[in-house]
């Protein structure tokens, strides 16, 4: 079995930053697209790229399978539970499926 576990969110004024971590352990032969998503309340869950502002990044360690999302000068409307989804083969003869972590709750606010 798969596992993906988020970890880095909080609560952060205006202007502030954040790193989340998302990495996939468990069972796993290979791991293949991973992705940020988030979801906002009373919103539709997006998926989160890096910005074209330079504020939001995304990065990966494979040798971990573990995938970040550096969050700077965030604002009140970043506020959601981000979300980090997986493609993965838990074995060498078994189909790629795709996993879910359970989020991890950004708050912006003074």
């Amino acid at each position: 079995q798969v596992e993906i576990v988020e970890s880095g969110g909080g609560l952060v004024q205006p202007g502030g930053s954040l790193r989340l971590s998302c990495t996939a352990t468990g069972r796993i032969f290979s791991v293949g697209a991973m992705y940020w998503y988030r979801q906002a309340p009373g919103k539709q869950r997006e998926q989160v790229e890096d910005s074209v502002t330079g504020r939001f990044t995304i990065s990966r360690d494979n040798a971990k399978n573990t995938l970040y999302l550096q969050m700077n000068s965030l604002k009140p409307e970043d506020t959601a539970i981000y979300y980090c989804t997986v493609h993965a083969r838990e074995t060498i003869i078994a189909p790629t499926r795709q996993y879910w972590g359970q989020g991890t709750q950004v708050t912006v606010s003074s």
